[in-house]
């Protein structure tokens, strides 16, 4: 029992209520876990996998596992963080992300044991007088005490009525589905606490709440988010994967660790204890590298990514297979900055001119310094930013 409470709590911002989980684990039934997740972006990157990967623990404990794919919210769209209403998804979109969805989640949980549910199939079955019945659980004032909420609305800023219901919907689902356990990000406490009060009315148990905290970027700081350009996606190449994760701070590399290895809580209080000791923690980030790797692109892979970062990095050498990408000069050349981001090195102009004043952009293997640099129409150079990104830029 507290082994499993143990890897349950790995790595979770807080559990609600750990009293009441402790006497249905009790009962020795697999719990009905659940975690939602709408379908508003193709890709996922390894923040998205916190919470799969805590499904994946809970699935090897022996629990049945409901991966809800929100169709249903989606269309409603999710205002959870947001200063402005949502824009709906369409059902096509809907759709093409939720297969892309179930394609990338399955190298993470096993298919055969995942019962995959869409909450369309029982939200399309409530009337119209079900809706409002559901609308009137709750009042106006009770969901101003959400907190992206409450600020829309003491910044006079329009929350459409429709948002109202994204909460109410999903909680719902943990009603339709008899939930025992919800999985969540810390900012879905409100929806998840929502579950648990529609549960009580329609005289179920209340499932417990289980809260995972939001995964730091590559920069340390900020949530790991593609819009910030501080992601590891995985459906990157290996090589990406395994340079990105390498470029992690050894102090970020635990909690990386903690949120995405599966490598037992044992083995990981050892590695603590070696790096300590003087171990260098270069080492163990090599061998969590692999391990991600090998989850998105399989074992041979990760072996032939460690391979590259080892030459590239290590030995200096520039790697073989760098991309041309071709760049129009005009008649004065273009600004090395222009030309970073054009080459997709950079996100921005402004990134390109921060990392030209740290150092972190050489030209055919020498550093430049000039933020002023322009290339010559005709030029052909092998522009490296920071250790991993490499191009041969071609001005025409």
């Amino acid at each position: 029992m507290n082994d499993q409470l143990e890897i349950i709590k790995r790595g979770c911002d807080e559990l609600l209520v750990e009293s009441e989980l402790v006497e249905k684990l009790k009962t020795g039934r697999p719990l009905r876990v659940k975690a939602g997740f709408d379908p508003t972006a193709p890709d996922l990157h390894v923040g998205h996998t916190v919470l799969i990967n805590k499904l994946r623990q809970l699935q090897d404990l022996g629990h049945h596992i409901l991966f809800l794919i929100g169709d249903f919210t989606g269309m409603i769209g999710d205002p959870t963080g947001k200063n402005t209403t949502r824009p709906p998804l369409s059902r096509e979109d809907v759709e093409r992300n939720a297969e892309t969805y179930k394609t990338q989640v399955f190298k993470i949980l096993d298919p055969a044991k995942t019962e995959v549910v869409y909450n369309s199939t029982w939200m399309n079955k409530l009337s119209s007088a079900d809706m409002i019945k559901l609308a009137a659980t709750h009042t106006v004032a009770r969901m101003l005490e959400r907190d992206d909420f409450g600020k829309r609305y003491r910044a006079n800023q329009p929350i459409a009525i429709h948002e109202f219901l994204y909460p109410l919907v999903q909680g719902y689902d943990s009603v339709a589905l008899k939930a025992d356990l919800e999985l969540g990000g810390t900012d879905q406490k409100f929806n998840l606490l929502m579950g648990r009060e529609l549960q009580k009315q329609n005289g179920q148990p209340p499932q417990c709440v289980l809260m995972m905290p939001l995964l730091e970027g590559l920069d340390g700081v900020n949530k790991m988010s593609k819009s910030l350009g501080n992601y590891i996606g995985i459906t990157e190449s290996a090589n990406e994967i395994f340079g990105k994760l390498m470029s992690v701070s050894d102090t970020l590399m635990w909690r990386y660790i903690e949120l995405l290895s599966f490598a037992p809580l044992a083995t990981v209080r050892q590695w603590k204890l070696e790096a300590e000791g003087g171990r260098n923690p270069r080492d163990i980030k090599v061998g969590f590298a692999q391990e991600i790797v090998a989850r998105f692109h399989g074992q041979p892979a990760a072996t032939a990514a460690l391979a590259d970062f080892e030459a590239r990095f290590k030995q200096g050498e520039i790697p073989a297979d760098i991309a041309t990408v071709e760049v129009n000069g005009g008649a004065d050349g273009i600004a090395i900055a222009s030309a970073l981001k054009e080459a997709g090195l950079t996100a921005s102009t402004s990134e390109a001119m921060r990392m030209i004043a740290q150092g972190g952009v050489k030209l055919d293997g020498e550093k430049v310094s000039d933020k002023a640099l322009k290339l010559a129409r005709g030029a052909s150079v092998v522009a490296q930013v920071g250790k991993r990104k490499f191009a041969r830029i071609s001005v025409l």
